[in-house]
């Protein structure tokens, strides 16, 4: 039961405010909305507001933004089809820069409450090498082997590249000073026994957070390239059953690793709907620059219709992953 909670509520965190993305956009750009849903199937509530009609539908699972002349001709000077390239343009981003948005704010409060590792040493094992070579709480490294030390990562690097020789230069009482130690190995890393004092500041969260998300953009890209290039198959890819089997397994790890996994999928999201496909925002975008320069030898009908075709493929390699989804946990 709580598997099925955490997965309705992931769906619902990476739908709903890619459509609420789309829906704030049109409305700034003047674009009419017709309708904008929470959830998806049958409507609950329905309540008409101005030209928009709200509406909470049974499944929690995402949303919709049901734009005049989307997919199709349509007369009236506010439809989405008689914008200009340039709002149109705004409009298709904005879905993916909301799920961007989405995974930058998880991973910043993750990071605040849980803390940013500092150099600054906190705790000390005495029986390991930082002890015995004279290293003490308070002191806060600034460099290894000559090499600046800037973050924990930067420290762990070090030791792990030159475990057998470091020169660990530290700040105490206002003075530098450097001890040499000799790093011990600890499940196949390299360790010398100290932890770091954790750093709460709201600022460095929100610069930390931003740059864990463009190191998160940067490995999904690696695995997009994986699979163009074929290092990558079909059994490395999960649809809504493989996301519902990391739900699973996430959640038995704790609240961080779910939430963790949500910040991933958002960003996973944002960077597969801006895939220069049909039916997707990025073929959207596409079609919006060739129009731009073609001018009317692209109509709304011909433009749909590649749409149409596009979904229809979209949902057979839907229907392929679930499949193999299936198939591995069986």
């Amino acid at each position: 039961m709580l598997t099925a909670i955490l997965a309705l509520l992931l769906f619902a965190v990476l739908i709903f405010p890619h459509e609420l993305g789309h829906f704030l956009m049109a409305r700034a750009t003047g674009v009419q909305v017709n309708e904008f849903a929470f959830g998806m199937g049958p409507a609950i509530w329905q309540k008409q507001r101005g030209e928009t009609l709200y509406s909470i539908r049974v499944f929690p699972i995402g949303g919709y933004c049901a734009m005049e002349g989307e997919d199709t001709e349509s007369d009236n000077e506010r439809s989405f089809s008689n914008k200009a390239a340039w709002q149109k343009l705004l409009v298709l981003i904005a879905g993916s820069a909301m799920n961007v948005l989405i995974c930058v704010v998880i991973v910043t409060v993750i990071i605040g409450i849980s803390g940013t590792a500092t150099t600054k040493i906190t705790v000390l094992d005495k029986t390991q090498p930082a002890w015995q070579a004279g290293l003490r709480p308070g002191d806060k490294i600034v460099a290894v082997n000559s090499e600046p030390i800037s973050s924990w990562t930067d420290l762990s690097m070090a030791i792990q590249k030159n475990h057998d020789d470091l020169k660990i230069s530290y700040i105490r009482g206002g003075n530098r000073h450097t001890v040499s130690v000799k790093a011990v190995k600890n499940d196949d890393r390299y360790v010398i026994g100290i932890m770091p004092q954790l750093d709460h500041n709201p600022l460095n969260a929100v610069r930390n957070g931003i740059k864990t998300t463009g190191t998160m953009t940067g490995a999904l890209f690696s695995g997009l390239k994986m699979l163009i290039t074929g290092k990558a198959g079909a059994d490395d890819v999960s649809g809504p059953v493989g996301i519902v089997s990391m739900v699973h397994q996430s959640a038995s790890r704790g609240a961080v690793f779910f939430f963790l996994l949500m910040a991933f999928m958002s960003l996973n999201l944002a960077i597969i709907n801006m895939l220069p496909f049909p039916a997707l925002d990025g073929g959207r975008v596409i079609f919006v620059l060739i129009r731009a320069v073609t001018g009317n030898a692209i109509t709304d009908r011909m433009e749909a219709a590649v749409h149409a075709i596009g979904l229809m493929l979209l949902l057979g390699l839907i229907i392929v992953i679930t499949w193999n989804d299936i198939v591995k946990l069986l």
